[in-house]
């Protein structure tokens, strides 16, 4: 049988728990391929007592068998990238004898940053809650074709290119306000980018069309490692307030190259809760003591960001979508040991929509056009903080597992119940009905 990519990737608005399921699923793959997003990115990992956090470079990095490609479809801050490859470096990873970079991925320079930042300033109360990491400038220039790309930084022309382009952006900061205090930041800005791409200079890079279409001909097991959440995906978030790229799993084959007729299992990792990081419509979110509980029992801040996370209660209407718009195999719940001090548990299992029941999910979720019908379940008032077997679950956390199961139509084959990847427990799950 012709080898096929899996696709792990996040179903609500990020910060699901990729990272740690990467490390975890790592020993069954041979490739971890990122596939989209930027250093807007946190993927947290956490073993041996020892957390860390990745922003660019995939999760499968600490695995000594592992290829980590770095795919087309992913923007790249050289300054971010150079200082994670120095905290791995710390931790005697030896990243670079592990690491592949696409020649057509593109760039983020100091001045994306700014544009970044003088837009987001410049929306005031309307700003969507960008990162402020010169993403979605970069990935405007992208669609512009106006970009850079790794392959650029190997061409003895690679300054007149970056001059041209910072010259560009430069007429774009004039028509904002703060234009000259932003400017006079670039220089120090630009000692850094220089150095940086020094280091990435000494990387492998490749056609990773080729080198990934050619692993599978080999028969190499190859993962390809989402960022951010379906929820924010370009074309079918919560617009204006998404990412700058496609984030579902349609997203991995214009990112890696890979044909769609490749794609094996997709693989859809959710809370047993919700949150969101910044702006933008959140159905159920609590904004009162139970959204507090949530906030600090999950330590629910950015690890890119550490903004303060929004914290609210499932929702099926929102995850059913994901579902079906990734075209989700099998599902992983994360954090079900966060609401184990919850004694009752709520579920959003339709919106009140211009005045209808709707378990689909409308063109517009602001609060002033849908409403949440919820359905009471029971708590598992239990730790698992310490449980590594299917067995020794809760009957009420069996319940919910199989209320969302039915809800969705998709099994779910792994729970976590702590940030350590020992606090994973793969489940024998039945067929749904």
């Amino acid at each position: 049988m012709t080898n096929r990519v899996d696709i792990l990737l996040g179903l609500q608005w990020g910060d699901e728990g990729k990272g740690k399921l990467v490390d975890v699923l790592t020993p069954d793959y041979e490739v971890i391929a990122r596939f989209q997003g930027g250093p807007n990115a946190g993927h947290t990992l956490e073993f041996e007592g020892t957390k860390h956090v990745l922003h660019t470079i995939p999760s499968g990095i600490f695995h000594d068998h592992v290829t980590n490609l770095v795919g087309n479809g992913v923007v790249i801050d050289p300054v971010v990238f150079a200082r994670e490859l120095d905290a791995l470096s710390a931790r005697q990873v030896p990243a670079a004898d592990r690491l592949l970079l696409s020649r057509k991925a593109h760039i983020i320079v100091p001045t994306h940053r700014l544009l970044d930042k003088a837009s987001e300033q410049a929306k005031g109360s309307a700003r969507i809650g960008s990162t402020l990491k010169g993403i979605g400038p970069a990935y405007m220039d992208k669609t512009g074709r106006n970009g850079l790309r790794i392959g650029d930084l190997h061409a003895s022309d690679f300054r007149d290119k970056y001059a041209v382009l910072v010259e560009k952006h430069r007429g774009l900061l004039s028509m904002y306000p703060d234009s000259d205090a932003l400017l006079a930041e670039l220089p120090a800005m630009e000692v850094l980018f220089f150095k940086a791409v020094e280091q990435l200079l000494t990387l492998r890079v490749t056609d990773s069309e080729h080198y990934l279409n050619q692993a599978l001909a080999d028969g190499k097991r190859i993962l390809a490692e989402g960022a951010q959440g379906s929820l924010l995906d370009i074309d079918f978030g919560s617009y204006p307030y998404v990412t700058s790229s496609n984030t579902i799993a349609a997203g991995a084959c214009t990112g890696l190259g890979i044909a769609p007729s490749r794609v094996g299992e997709v693989i859809g990792i959710f809370k047993a809760y919700c949150t969101r990081v910044g702006s933008g419509p959140f159905p159920t979110e609590q904004d009162n003591e139970t959204g507090e509980a949530m906030r600090r029992i999950g330590n629910e801040f950015g690890s890119t960001t550490g903004r303060a996370r929004r914290c609210g209660w499932l929702d099926l209407p929102a995850l059913r979508y994901a579902c079906m718009i990734n075209g989700v195999t099998r599902l992983i719940m994360m954090k079900a040991d966060v609401l184990s001090q919850f004694s009752s548990l709520s579920v959003c299992t339709h919106y009140m929509h211009e005045g209808e029941k709707t378990d689909n999910l409308p063109y517009d979720i602001n609060p002033d056009k849908v409403q949440p019908v919820y359905q009471e379940l029971k708590g598992w008032n239990t730790d698992l903080t310490g449980l590594r077997d299917e067995g020794e679950l809760p009957a009420a956390l069996i319940d919910y597992i199989h209320f969302i199961e039915a809800a969705v139509q998709v099994p779910i084959t792994i729970v976590s119940v702590g940030p350590d990847r020992s606090q994973t427990i793969r489940r024998r799950a039945m067929p749904v009905q």
